[in-house]
């Protein structure tokens, strides 16, 4: 009985605590508050208003010249643009929402190579809005400083492959003889193209860290992530059981090798391209991307960002949901079909276990591991079949073509293919460049590089992303709160992965291409919040101060 006297004193002391570290506003505060959100929501207004004029007149006369597949998209256009230079960090929310959703929103409209860039719609007006009040106030926008050297190192080299070798391309292209009539391509074009797929996404890191203020604005982001992983996986596995149960066809009834290729033919409600032959042991399913290995790419690494969360956030809530997150990722690695994902998804589950030291955290770690434990064993034990056709076939991929050797054959093949120092140009090993001229399929990343930007060009890239690694690690250690420190180092281990891997190309598309260089903005951010969460702690009553922020924000 006089413990539970003593527990209520110590809550009632501890409430009243909370009421003096909270400080009323005065009547002065209260009304400017009202007065900015007064001033807020009539530009919103008015911004709404004249979007939505322009872009319907625009629309208009999109349909009366082109029709109505080209209307909707121009009036879209308009109103996400706009609205995403007025509001930078609302556009880049989108931006982070849609990319997920992007495969499946592209096909529903229809298939055109302009709607895979549908994205940057989002991302290029943010950019543009925080780059000029980076001019305005002086502030970089290549973040953090340790990056500039070897950034412009990289970007000097590529605009020399741009210039002398994807303009020679343009301008003076190869005579290839009597009765051979030259390629219809836009080198020139390929080589921006190219250069944007391989460090457009940059600017992101300094975007969010701008555009992030506070604590509250992390939590949303990491709990955003964490829905969005959660709905994606679910769509995935409804995916795969309408194939199963027969409502969409799949692939089963193809011939020959139609059988073994992922065509949009076989697309069923979410996605693009896909595989599904289960009696020939072949299903590769791509969720809600337009291909396969993108769904796996996700999968993946999305392990870092519902990990971040399940053992990071305050609420006990929100790390059930990102249990239920990393439930949904283990089960689609099993049934999507893709080997990489398979393999690679339990590894960087237990690297991050080890890596951020939450294995040894048996109060956190007991209960996800446990439940996630059981889920798993739920869902393999009712699809046994399916489990071993993918230890199976991972095993036999392994044995007919391991990893280390094919990406060894890759760098001999790219090596042998080009005498020029800087490279057959930007974009000729590019995927979503071939839209624009012939190129080559590259499967490893640092070949990849090697071939389109020559060993300077990769060796200036490799420079950046070990400068943005160890930069991440130092900001990392540099934390001190436990929970903020745990999310960072979950982030730096997902750097640093992608920053070596180079088997297929993740960053070349979408997720990693943003989630890398997106995440890594929150990760620098990091070190801000924490110190105002202390500051606020020590004395609550003052205004404390934002970390480095835009003005306009």
């Amino acid at each position: 009985m006089a413990v539970t006297k003593s527990k209520s004193k110590r809550s009632k002391k501890s409430a009243k605590q909370s009421q003096v570290e909270t400080p009323s506003l005065s009547i002065k505060e209260q009304l400017a508050q009202k007065r900015k959100a007064t001033k807020a929501r009539k530009e919103l207004i008015s911004t709404l208003t004249t979007v939505t004029v322009v872009s319907l007149f625009a629309g208009l006369l999109a349909f009366l010249v082109v029709g109505i597949k080209t209307a909707v998209p121009v009036v879209l256009g308009i109103i996400v643009m706009s609205l995403s230079y007025k509001y930078p960090l609302m556009g880049l929310i989108a931006f982070l929402v849609y990319v997920p959703f992007g495969g499946t929103i592209t096909y529903y409209i229809g298939n055109s190579p302009i709607l895979q860039l549908a994205k940057d719609a989002f991302y290029i007006p943010a950019l543009i809005a925080i780059w000029q009040a980076c001019r305005r106030q002086k502030l970089p926008l290549i973040f953090p400083p340790a990056i500039r050297t070897p950034f412009f190192i990289l970007l000097g080299v590529c605009l020399l492959t741009l210039l002398f070798v994807n303009g020679a391309q343009q301008f003076s292209p190869p005579d290839l003889g009597p009765f051979k009539q030259a390629p219809n391509e836009i080198p020139l074009g390929m080589g921006i193209l190219g250069l944007k797929v391989l460090i457009g996404y940059l600017p992101l890191i300094a975007c969010v860290y701008y555009l992030m203020k506070d604590k509250k604005d992390f939590l949303f982001i990491s709990r955003l992530q964490v829905v969005l992983i959660l709905v994606c996986c679910a769509l995935g596995i409804v995916q795969f059981l309408l194939l199963r149960i027969g409502i969409c066809e799949g692939t089963r009834n193809a011939t020959g090798d139609a059988l073994f290729k992922a065509t949009l033919e076989a697309r069923c409600y979410f996605g693009g391209a896909l595989v599904y032959s289960p009696d020939e042991g072949m299903i590769r399913l791509p969720g809600t991307f337009v291909a396969p290995w993108q769904w796996a790419w996700f999968l993946i690494s999305s392990t870092f960002l519902a990990f971040a969360t399940g053992f990071s956030d305050p609420s006990i809530i929100w790390r059930l949901i990102s249990l239920g997150s990393m439930a949904g990722i283990f089960i689609n690695a099993v049934i999507s079909g893709q080997r990489i994902a398979l393999a690679l998804v339990p590894v960087c589950f237990v690297i991050l276990l080890v890596l951020t030291g939450q294995i040894g955290n048996l109060k956190r770690f007991i209960p996800i591991g446990v439940g996630l434990a059981f889920l798993l064993g739920i869902a393999m034990a009712s699809n046994p079949a399916v489990v071993q056709e993918r230890i199976n076939s991972f095993s036999s991929r392994w044995e007919a073509s391991p990893p280390q050797d094919f990406i060894v054959q890759q760098f001999e093949d790219s090596l042998g293919s080009s005498n020029n120092i800087l490279g057959n140009g930007l974009g000729r090993a590019t995927n979503s460049a071939r839209t624009l001229g012939s190129t080559r399929l590259i499967e490893t990343y640092y070949p990849k590089l090697l071939y389109e930007v020559g060993i300077v060009g990769t060796l200036g890239f490799l420079a950046l992303v070990t400068t943005i690694t160890v930069a991440a690690f130092k900001t990392y250690r540099s934390i001190k709160n436990r929970n903020f420190r745990t999310y960072a180092a979950a982030l730096w281990v997902f750097i640093l992965f992608i920053s070596y891997n180079t088997y297929y190309y993740p960053l070349d598309v979408d997720p990693v291409a943003v989630y890398y260089w997106f995440f890594a903005g929150i990760l620098f951010k990091l070190p801000d919040i924490d110190k105002q969460e202390r500051e606020n702690a020590d004395s609550p009553q003052k205004n404390q101060k934002k970390g480095l922020q835009l003005k306009f924000l």
